[in-house]
């Protein structure tokens, strides 16, 4: 007699595990349990079944026996069985060092934004106009853009760790520089210097998740990131708490340079997720060997066309609408609502003191922690919707959790204008900063996860793009802004204009929830998407990267 089970085997994590079906013959001597247990002890290393279908962002996940699975649905990307695959490293060792990664993140934005609190100061101490002391925030933002472009091109070119640690010494000695700048000139040029090197910090926690997570991971692996990021929109916080506290505002990078020798670190070995026959799996790598701070030249690797191919995916609609997002929520959470509420708080009939200018960060990080708790239902959603049509993920389906944070962001929006140019209580400033970083943190996290799902071929190359685009639209909408304000008005430039713009690029969310297959359909079948296939040099189920982490 015999009776049939499905069961799943995995570890603590009551989603993941290995899919098995198998008899047990009926025996009163021996319990089910220990009969299970030796069909167990036949099976071999993980395999899983999933793989990318024609076109980009529709993957198979149907599971059979023997996959590996989460939620029910095989892994994908399939893991080797190299054991120095990242995707076979332990849970806690992927995460520890994306978090390492995404604090560099959290470093370079805190200390590009922090110094917004020092607008006025800044102004009367150079002998400057309000709007000339900010482009010592606007001018070194869009550095922080470029720098990844020069800087992602030269990682796949000589490896992840040389060009993270040449990241951090220039990063450094702009914040050092900037510390013991006497002359507006000099500060300026201290500021950009440290914007370009720490523009690495953008592309690399992204290009982590893509590489060593799997599917159902990247929603909320790239949540860790968007924390990080959104979290250094608290910058000026620290940096008017250092005012309030009787410091110079030379306090600030300070502060900023101490936790920056903490360095996340990546070393290309150009590991394949691809099954491998048994006697070809290589030995483990020693733990002294992974801490090389250099690592090989890959001569195949193009420099100077990975720096021109970026350029081409600006016309690929999934990719310009996440550099549309950063760019608009940036300009408008980063630039506008750091630049005006210190101006307008300080002035009646508020009249609160200018250390107190800061306090604006509070508002940008409670938007963000109400949204933190959120983080998982994009991947959930996502298998869900999966489940339902038969195992196979359209990378849209994670799309719907943002219809929220399409209309609260805009309406944040239109409130904080109104408090401004009527000069309302000031809680409606808190309430409409926290309500547009609420709608930030979903569009953030979940756009780029879209992305990332959608177009797999070159993936460091998309990041650039991304990256570049995003600064250049945040600093169009920062550059001149206090101008604009001045000759229309609080309410028509950022409730009218800003707001329109933002809501105009949020209801992008039905055309990508409801024709985005076809678009990449339409996409991957131009000669431009051929062409970012063929010279991928990784994505799909292949790792760029193996990753490491090293404390400098």
């Amino acid at each position: 007699m015999h009776d049939y089970f499905q069961y799943k085997v995995g570890g603590d994590n009551p989603h993941v595990g290995r899919l098995f079906t198998t008899s047990v013959e009926f025996n009163p001597r021996s319990s089910i349990t220990s009969q299970i247990r030796r069909k167990l002890e036949i099976v071999q290393s993980g395999k899983s079944h999933a793989h990318e279908e024609d076109i980009p962002g529709t993957v198979n996940l149907q599971a059979v026996e023997g996959d590996d699975t989460a939620y029910g649905q095989a892994l994908f990307p399939v893991p080797a069985d190299d054991p120095n695959d990242p995707l076979q490293w332990s849970n806690f060792k992927k995460t520890m060092i994306l978090l390492i990664c995404a604090f560099y993140s959290f470093l370079g934005n805190s200390a590009l934004l922090g110094p917004s609190v020092y607008i006025g100061i800044y102004s009367k101490e150079f002998g400057i106009s309000p709007t000339d002391a900010s482009g010592l925030v606007s001018y070194p933002n869009l550095a922080f853009g470029f720098g990844s472009l020069l800087l992602v091109p030269l990682y796949l070119k000589i490896g992840r760790r040389p060009v993270m640690l040449m990241s951090l010494l220039c990063f450094l000695g702009g914040l050092i520089g900037a510390s013991q700048a006497t002359t507006f000139n000099g500060l300026m040029i201290a500021r950009v210097f440290h914007g370009l090197g720490s523009g690495v910090c953008e592309a690399l926690p992204v290009q982590l998740v893509n590489d060593i997570f799997f599917l159902h991971e990247r929603g909320k692996r790239i949540g860790y990131y968007t924390v990080a990021l959104c979290l250094g929109a608290t910058g000026p916080f620290y940096a008017g708490y250092m005012l309030a506290g009787g410091y110079s505002w030379r306090l600030f990078f300070y502060v900023e340079t101490s936790p920056s020798s903490l360095s996340a670190d990546a070393k290309d070995e150009g590991v394949q997720h691809v099954e491998e026959e048994a006697s070809n799996v290589p030995a483990r790598k020693s733990f002294l060997s992974t801490l090389k701070p250099w690592s090989q030249i890959d001569h195949e690797a193009e420099f100077f066309l990975t720096m021109l191919r970026p350029f081409t995916y600006f016309t690929v609609p999934a990719v310009f609408w996440v550099i549309s997002t950063y760019g608009i929520y940036i300009g408008l959470g980063a630039l506008a609502f750091n630049y005006t509420f210190p101006l307008k708080i300080v002035a009646p009939p508020y009249n609160w003191p200018q250390t107190s200018a800061g306090l604006i960060a509070l508002a940008n990080g409670s938007g963000y922690i109400l949204a933190i708790p959120l983080t998982f239902t994009s991947d959930r959603l996502a298998a869900h919707l999966t489940r339902r049509n038969n195992g196979i993920r359209e990378a849209e389906m994670r799309l719907p959790v943002l219809l929220p944070a399409m209309i609260i962001a805009p309406a944040g929006l239109i409130l904080y204008g109104l408090t401004a140019q009527y000069n309302a209580h000031w809680f409606g400033y808190m309430a409409g900063v926290a309500m547009v970083n609420w709608g930030a943190y979903f569009y953030f996290s979940f756009t780029l996860a879209y992305a990332v799902d959608s177009y797999n071929a070159n993936t460091s190359e998309m990041l650039i793009a991304m990256n570049l685009g995003k600064q250049a639209i945040s600093f169009g909408m920062g550059v001149k802004l206090l101008d604009w304000i001045l000759e229309r008005g609080f309410a028509v430039v950022i409730a009218g204009i800003f707001g329109s713009v933002l809501l105009a690029n949020n209801l992008a969310l039905g055309i990508f929830w409801f024709y985005g297959k076809r678009i990449r359909i339409v996409t991957s079948r131009t000669w431009l998407g051929g062409w970012h296939k063929k010279t991928a040099e990784g994505g799909g189920v292949d790792a760029l990267a193996e990753f490491d982490f090293i404390i400098v």
